[in-house]
């Protein structure tokens, strides 16, 4: 059962999130795949965030201490990796320091699901997928699935985020045609986004690095900075389909839309309801 929220219940918390992420820079240490570096990199840049792609096991000790926030991404996991993102994951676990999983393409190996499931143990504050990866980590068992592709609608995972939600003690955020956060007990949709973002590589990889952001700058609230972070991500990329010609210039125009966000358009297309 899905029921429309008051506008203002939601949209002025979003912009106030947006705006602090832009006063205050956060910095947001991201081991992210090769394959979505840039656009992450570009992403938190457009929100007024400060990426650093630090994944050198050797450089956490010293660098990771200093970050605001932490996004890890098993994109292309290898076993050289995985050392550096457990080291910076405990790191900021220990400091208090929020971060996020995304377990990309969890079901697609043992290796990749032991991985995660470790991750996991070292207290996410957000955990991030799509519906067959959240289904995947929920049982802690490999599932059918396409590469990083979902074959899972978001709403399908519903009861998976929730179980996953109350196990880790993480937020979790399903990506889809309407993304669901949940805490366990409360969920959230967020309507915001257009479907032609899923022919963009590195766009839910891209929304991890804005989560982490957004989660520094309210870290006492994890449910809403994601439920905000996914809004924003969503509506900039509504902005930049009605100007693109393609995915490839969705891409050009879905970071000058995230950049350009301001308080009127936030405020009016913000599209957020609850569940329950």
């Amino acid at each position: 059962m899905e029921s429309k929220s008051e506008p203002n219940e939601w949209s002025s918390g979003v912009w106030a999130h947006l705006t602090a992420a832009r006063q205050r820079s956060p910095l947001v240490q991201c081991i992210t795949n090769f394959v979505s570096m840039d656009l992450v990199a570009n992403t938190l840049l457009s929100a007024g965030a400060s990426p650093a792609m630090v994944h050198s096991v050797v450089e956490i000790p010293d660098f990771t201490p200093h970050i605001h926030a932490l996004c890890v991404n098993i994109g292309t996991l290898t076993p050289d990796w995985l050392p550096s993102m457990k080291a910076a994951a405990e790191i900021a676990s220990k400091l208090g320091k929020p971060w996020v999983l995304d377990p990309a393409a969890v079901s697609c190996s043992g290796f990749r699901l032991k991985s995660c499931l470790e991750l996991v143990e070292l207290k996410p504050t957000v955990i991030k997928g799509n519906g067959s990866e959240i289904i995947a980590l929920s049982s802690a068992s490999p599932g059918q699935t396409k590469g990083a592709d979902s074959s899972h609608e978001s709403t399908d995972a519903i009861e998976a985020a929730k179980s996953l939600a109350l196990s880790s003690g993480a937020v979790v955020a399903v990506s889809g045609a309407v993304d669901i956060v949940t805490d366990g007990k409360q969920v959230i949709g967020v309507h915001n986004g257009t479907k032609m973002m899923q022919k963009i590589t590195a766009t839910g990889c891209s929304l991890a690095g804005l989560v982490a952001a957004f989660l520094a700058i309210d870290q006492s609230r994890p449910l809403e900075a994601t439920v905000s972070a996914m809004s924003v991500f969503g509506i900039a990329g509504e902005l930049g389909e009605a100007m693109a010609k393609g995915p490839g210039s969705l891409r050009m125009h879905l970071i000058d839309s995230l950049y350009g966000l301001d308080e009127t358009t936030v405020l009016s297309r913000v599209n957020i309801t609850r569940f329950g």
